[in-house]
């Protein structure tokens, strides 16, 4: 059985109720950190620990701690990112539901790390039942003398807040969700500044996703050589997956980085195969922003080595030939999708979901939505491919914030893997209303470039 850090005790009765956790064990990091340990050293532990924003980027949470701006006399803040709006991905609302001290307690330890004395949780505003537990969960550890002034005798004092968002995709992009907060209209900042230096009310702000900040007690009370001990090269710890499409066992999995797509996919332990005996087609690895990669390059890669769920094993061969670990939102095709409907989707979600900030981003998703619902529909031409690539590279790289990085690069990807499902659509029109492509070559073995 695979090493369990957040999920160890999820299936306890109770388990969200302060009395239940704290009975498991739960808030020792906090009284750990603030009795033993000075700010530095809860920073210091977090770099060892090799811990990597789990919310996509994937960039070193304590490098990212230790950038934080100190001026004298102004406030800092951290700020959980909770937005969780990218296709795919669940695994946050599932820890909040099911666990939701384990994040009031990251919170604790991460803010008294930074030196905020005023932390916000900014959760996406459909997940109103999620935002009740996390009242509760406060208002107990508030009650508990957790939280509020002078935290177990420390001389730390904090306040911690539970914002709803506004339910856009938009404000999960860290400024975004800043601006959002401060109640304004959830638009991009352009960078620099970052909110390291000019954040939340213009002072020093760190923003972290959930699953993050969860993951800093672990490392608290194990110690981060310990924790760095958990996975593989510059993948350390455990990951929280969310699991979704043609799976036998769908669900949220806390995996050990490093273990085998193929083992994931295919053992009882995680998802157990392929639902209804199917084959499998293709697999969005890191959720709907990440390259689409076909069966045969997710298991192996170019060079014939088993793919491993990493940060480093996923982008092999860059986005030719790998893809992304990403938020987690791992979702399986089998041989009777399409790649084209797929795509159109995702695309419309991202359509629908720009701010209109930057023109290549709020024309660019509309141009892709219209070119492909063409496609799909039967009355598209080959030269729509070429238009969808070109759109793309004018979106990539061209817009203030990494949104419309996300919706070109699904669309670049399912071209460069699926061209020829894509001109399948185009000459077979009628039919393609009727039934999909099919599996093709996808899972075909590929031979190994050395």
């Amino acid at each position: 059985m695979a090493r369990k850090l957040l999920l160890t005790h999820i299936h306890v009765p109770g388990i969200h109720t302060f009395e239940v956790y704290r009975q498991q064990g739960g808030y020792r990091a906090v009284e750990k950190a603030l009795k033993t340990l000075t700010p530095e050293e809860v920073v210091e532990e977090v770099k060892k620990s090799g811990l990597r924003g789990r919310g996509g980027a994937g960039f070193p949470t304590g490098m990212k701690w230790s950038f934080l701006a100190k001026p004298e006399g102004v406030p800092r803040y951290l700020v959980c990112n909770a937005d969780e709006s990218e296709p795919g991905t669940f695994k946050d609302r599932y820890l909040m539901t099911h666990i939701p001290h384990a994040l009031i307690e990251g919170m604790i330890v991460s803010s008294y790390a930074l030196g905020a004395n005023t932390s916000y949780i900014y959760v996406r505003g459909e997940m109103m039942p999620q935002i009740r537990i996390l009242e509760r969960a406060i208002a107990e550890a508030k009650n508990a003398g957790f939280l509020g002034k002078n935290i177990l005798g420390s001389g730390y004092d904090l306040e911690l807040y539970v914002q709803p968002g506004g339910g856009a995709y938009i404000c999960g992009e860290e400024t975004a969700l800043l601006e959002s907060l401060e109640g304004k209209r959830g638009n991009p900042r352009i960078k620099p500044p970052f909110p390291a230096v000019s954040g939340l009310y213009n002072c020093p702000t760190v923003v972290n996703n959930v699953e993050s900040i969860a993951a800093t007690v672990p490392i608290i009370n194990e110690g981060g050589e310990e924790y760095a001990k958990i996975g593989i090269e510059r993948s350390t710890g455990t990951k929280l997956i969310s699991a979704s499409g043609n799976l036998n066992k769908p669900g949220v999995y806390e995996i050990e980085l490093g273990l085998p797509v193929e083992e994931f996919i295919y053992s009882d332990e995680y998802c157990g195969g392929i639902a209804n005996g199917k084959r499998l087609k293709a697999v969005v690895a890191g959720g709907s922003s990440v390259p689409i990669l076909p069966a045969n390059l997710i298991l192996k890669t170019l060079k014939g080595e088993s793919r491993l769920m990493t940060y480093e094993s996923l982008a092999d061969g860059g986005f030719q030939s790998g893809t992304m670990l990403g938020s987690g939102g791992f979702i399986a095709f089998d041989e009777d999708q399409c790649i084209v409907r797929n795509t159109w989707n995702f695309t419309r979600f991202y359509h629908h979901e720009s701010c209109g900030q930057c023109s290549p981003c709020r024309e660019g998703t509309g141009w892709m939505e219209k070119v492909l619902h063409k496609i799909e529909f039967g009355h598209g031409s080959y030269s729509d491919i070429d238009l969808l690539v070109d759109v793309s590279k004018k979106i990539e790289g061209n817009t203030i914030c990494p949104l419309g990085d996300a919706a070109a690069w699904p669309v670049a990807s399912a071209i460069r893997h699926f061209r020829d499902e894509f001109e399948w659509h185009i000459t077979n029109g009628h039919e393609a209303q009727r039934r999909n492509y099919g599996l093709a070559h996808y899972a075909d073995p590929l031979e190994p470039v050395m």
